[in-house]
């Protein structure tokens, strides 16, 4: 009932705000400088992203291009090598610990390498290529403090209004590798 209480007052804050307010700003704001920055920091997340950085350095914006068309078609289609590769990583495998951990609080996790490409993801996303999105461009290519939150939207698979928070991963050295995206779930703040 308080799920129900919570939803029906997000949507009513949703339907009387402008369209570019967030009322969440705040809370996921803390939450992407304290929970957030932890899990960026893991060492095997870096580890991951840092390998496959090495990996897709020498790739071009056509080799990018053709990756994201193969996992847009992959998607919808019965066989799906690229999907079941990035799902079965361990990247994939630590997101999906931490979306289940968050009892509802996290819709969806995904990380990002220096080129924008999927490292890992909890769930699978539309697109493998996020570098020409907010999430990418606003965190990774910012620095170590940027954090991108976007509007609340409803999620109609799950009938749940998120916001997607993204943060930079940062290397030892403190500068960004990659970045991780969260769908939160904002009736869980």
């Amino acid at each position: 009932m308080k799920h129900l209480l919570t939803a029906v007052g997000v949507a009513a804050l949703l339907i009387c705000t402008p369209a570019s307010a967030n009322e969440f700003s705040k809370q996921l704001k803390e939450l992407a400088t304290s929970k957030l920055m932890k899990i960026a920091s893991d060492p095997n997340l870096v580890k991951q992203i840092l390998a496959q950085n090495g990996q897709t350095a020498g790739y071009d914006q056509g080799k990018i291009d053709m990756l994201d068309k193969q996992w847009r078609a992959e998607v919808n289609a019965a066989d799906k090598p690229l999907i079941d590769r990035t799902l079965a990583n361990p990247t994939s495998k630590y997101l999906s610990g931490i979306q289940e951990k968050s009892e509802g609080l996290f819709t969806e996790i995904f990380a990002m390498d220096a080129k924008g490409l999927n490292v890992g993801q909890s769930t699978v996303t539309s697109d493998y290529w996020q570098g020409d999105e907010g999430k990418w461009q606003n965190t990774y290519s910012v620095g170590a403090n940027a954090v991108d939150i976007s509007e609340v939207e409803q999620d109609e698979s799950t009938q749940t209004f998120q916001s997607q928070v993204s943060i930079p991963v940062l290397g030892e050295d403190g500068n960004p590798i990659g970045a991780i995206t969260f769908g939160v779930n904002v009736e869980f703040l």
